[in-house]
């Protein structure tokens, strides 16, 4: 072989390699660039649809609603989770330092991600040493466990990629300790508990502020894997988590050995206690708050939205309201009834009060029941008078007129209406048929305006309930609850100004946002005269009519107007009545057979033994030290009809003629039973003593109902019942 074969065989073999080494290198090169650029355009499609990161609220995760009486107390938290926030400073440092020698060593030191965490668990993983800690940061587990909440259980490269972009985004929007402060809030440390001083309450019955090194310990181990570190179940394994806690204190420092042998060496001391903010001590005021908030926000917003709720509730008044409820049912002997109240401040609509029943609950075979009786529609009997009297003063028929106030009245051939226990009170004026309160003359009176007019009364002064067409709405056999009817006399008590009734007067955001406001916004929906003499009328309801035992409950020196009422077979009694400051509505029955009578000790309930006395009891306690006041007076006079311009059914028209001298009484027969519902008023209760003792028992054979009446009694216009 020649030289230049020997030549050209070398050249080609030096060339051969450098080709292919250049080739080689080339290649991988261009496969680098190829998978950086296709993992590129494929991470790029990850992030496109991302969450919401930019709002705080995205790293916020489920906190209770929050609400609070009119003095500032929580009285109750609506929440889906058992989470208690605090702020760093209400934290043990044992808890905050624990938690970052534990889970995130170079927490203060890197951007979101810690590529040295990374590969230190990568290392762990392949070598064992899984206790050295994983590789996601703490920034990184708040973003699993908020933002990206749904896809927290992936385990992909998508969502390791997707929580890392995120955690370092997050990193520059907000300092450590807020980071920090979130994360502490946020975790998951088992038994229910959310957050570290939901924790602390659960293991050791104390804040997170008053955490040992021992609990603290404890409790930033669990998280790792609550169920396997429980130390209710799993104490053992809780204990060494524990020890190994501490030993990372001791290693960064934050602890002495001192401080390491003596609390390796001591028990987990565990006092578990209760998170109890669920239980209101005003379950049906809550209750109704809880759905007022219904009304604007979704229930995912209510139970872990973070809201604070401040309402118009008046802890004292409301202990009052309810202490005579309880007591008044207690001395009736009558296991089966129930009582309920709604009491509005006049000046502002803001009720201070409310009680929807004795026994909240659900264990039926108990008692308890969950429905609020202060809002639940029931038949009102007479106290629906008041709203008649003030459609028929507005139509231009004065308290003079005369009616008929006989005993029975044939107002269709099926439907003849009574007096209670067939009182016939002759011929008297609209004022004392009111004081009386007379079924078959309020049925005249309803007649006469029509009852149109009625309904459309009720709607302004703030019934939303449906007032029936019919003539026998006059006598409340329409259903509406203890809150309306406190509503519609609250406008009396303002001079005719209607407010809508006020719960809630501010909520907040979790931020201190402020979402609402309440604003007074008064309407005059009745003219002032009008009203004015409505409530002259409603105050001879008391001096001299059917509640005429009111001042032995109600002593103080203030002005009183209201309207009693009782319905079919006495099983709703009703009180309804207002002082210049305060409006309140008694209702007693029964709440799960609403036609069951009321009885009282033995005998038949009446509202002289039932809510006029809770009414007066708690109105008494109410406005305690209060100074007098006076219903609003107008600056004008009310324009009326003449008398004998008005028709009734059972009056002859000869009565309120120029000629008419006094008033008559007429007995009537006995008709058949009516086939309508007959609403009974109620009789006027003798005058007692200003400070008697607890008024007796009526002795009086028990009345028989009204669809069954005994004969007709007569008597004189100047005796009561």
């Amino acid at each position: 072989m020649g030289i230049r074969t020997r030549r050209a065989r070398a050249h080609s073999k030096t060339h051969f390699v450098g080709f292919g080494l250049a080739g080689v290198l080339g290649f991988i090169a261009l496969l680098c660039v190829t998978l950086a650029l296709s993992l590129g355009a494929v991470v790029s499609t990850w992030l496109e649809d991302l969450p919401d990161y930019t709002s705080a609220d995205a790293f916020l995760v489920a906190e209770p609603t929050r609400v609070y009486d009119a003095d500032g107390n929580e009285i109750v938290a609506y929440y889906l989770q058992n989470r208690r926030s605090v702020t760093l400073d209400q934290v043990s440092d044992y808890v905050i330092k624990g938690t970052i020698d534990t889970e995130d060593k170079r927490f203060y030191q890197h951007n979101g991600v810690d590529p040295e965490g990374i590969a230190r668990a990568a290392v762990g993983q392949v070598f064992g040493g899984g206790e050295q800690g994983g590789g996601s940061t703490i920034t990184q587990q708040l973003v699993r466990w908020t933002v990206l909440s749904d896809e927290q259980f992936e385990n992909t490269l998508r969502r390791k990629v997707r929580e890392a972009y995120i955690a370092i985004q997050m990193e520059k929007t907000y300092t450590k300790d807020q980071i920090l402060n979130m994360y502490l809030n946020t975790i998951f440390y088992g038994n229910g508990a959310y957050g570290i001083e939901a924790a602390a309450i659960t293991y050791f019955n104390k804040s997170a502020a008053d955490l040992t090194l021992n609990e603290a310990a404890t409790l930033v181990g669990i998280p790792n894997s609550p169920t396997y570190y429980d130390p209710f179940t799993n104490y053992e394994n809780c204990k060494n988590r524990r020890n190994l806690v501490l030993a990372r204190m001791l290693e960064a420092g934050d602890i002495t050995q001192e401080e390491y042998d003596a609390t390796v060496a001591e028990e987990i001391p565990l006092n578990p206690g209760e998170l109890t903010d669920s239980e209101s001590a005003y379950p049906y005021f809550t209750d109704y708050v809880r759905n007022l908030l219904l009304q604007d926000f979704s229930s995912d917003t209510i139970a872990q939205g973070g809201l604070k709720v401040y309402t118009t509730l008046d802890p004292a008044k409301q202990a009052a309201a309810e202490q005579a409820c309880a007591e008044r049912v207690e001395a009736s002997g009558d296991p089966d009834i129930d009582a309920a109240l709604v009491s509005i401040d006049n000046s502002n609509g803001y009720i201070v009060a409310m009680v929807g029943g004795q026994n909240y609950g659900n264990d039926t075979e108990a008692g308890q029941s969950s429905i609020n009786m202060a809002t639940t529609p029931r038949q009102t009997g007479s106290s629906f008078k008041a709203v008649v009297l003030t459609a028929a003063l507005e139509a231009g028929m004065s308290p003079t007129v005369r009616i008929n106030c006989q005993a029975t009245i044939q107002v269709t051939p099926t439907w003849a209406p009574s007096n209670i226990e067939r009182a016939n009170y002759g011929v008297i004026t609209l004022q004392r048929a009111t004081a009386v309160s007379s079924n078959t003359g309020y049925v005249q009176v309803a007649e006469a305006i029509g009852i149109d007019k009625v309904a459309d009364m009720a709607s302004r002064l703030g019934i939303d309930s449906t007032i029936e067409p019919v003539l026998s709405s006059a006598l409340g056999t329409s259903e509406i609850s203890p809150l309306e009817m406190a509503e519609a006399f609250s406008t009396l008590a303002n001079g005719g100004v209607h407010r809508n009734p006020v719960a809630i007067t501010r909520i907040e955001d979790r931020n201190g946002n402020v979402v609402y406001e309440h604003q007074d916004d008064p309407q005059e929906v009745v003219d002032s005269a009008v009203v004015e003499e409505a409530t002259n009328i409603l105050e001879t309801v008391i001096t001299e009519g059917s509640a005429t035992n009111l001042r032995s409950y109600f002593l103080q020196n203030q002005p009183v107007a209201g309207k009693t009422g009782t319905t079919d077979n006495y099983n709703n009694l009703w009180f309804c009545g207002y002082t210049p400051q305060l409006t309140t509505a008694v209702w007693v029955g029964c709440i799960e057979n609403g036609n069951q009578r009321v009885y009282y000790q033995g005998g038949t309930g009446r509202t002289a033994t039932l809510p006029i006395p809770i009414w007066g009891i708690y109105m008494n306690a109410a406005l305690e030290g209060v100074e007098r006041a006076e219903f609003p007076t107008s600056d004008h006079e009310v324009e009326y009809e003449p008398n004998d311009s008005w028709d009734f059914i059972a009056t002859s028209s000869s009565v309120n003629t120029e000629g008419w001298e006094e008033e008559t009484e007429e007995e009537t027969e006995e008709t058949e039973t009516p086939t309508e519902p007959v609403t009974p008023t109620e009789p006027e209760t003798p005058p007692e003593p200003e400070t008697p003792p607890e008024p007796e028992t009526p002795t009086d054979p028990e009345p028989s109902d009204p669809e069954t009446p005994p004969d007709p009694v007569n008597p004189p216009e100047s005796e009561t019942q």
